[in-house]
């Protein structure tokens, strides 16, 4: 399950966003601060997946490109 999430970070964030947002439209009872904390939950979890993909990009910089080999 960890490696699914490591892999799929980006889109499992896209997905919490989104249905984030929906909610607050949607549901108008829900409380300001509730909205609110979960936002900031949101942008934070954004951090986590930047450097998440940091890692991942900086990883495949230092390898040698899968052609390269063959050539």
């Amino acid at each position: 399950m960890i490696d699914f999430i490591h892999a799929h970070s980006t889109r499992l964030y896209a997905v919490a966003a989104a249905a984030l947002s929906l909610i607050a439209y949607y549901v108008q009872d829900l409380p300001t601060g509730l909205i609110l904390a979960l936002v900031a939950a949101i942008l934070g979890t954004g951090e986590a997946v930047q450097r998440v993909e940091d890692r991942k990009t900086a990883k495949a910089l230092h390898q040698d490109p899968p052609l390269a080999t063959r050539l």
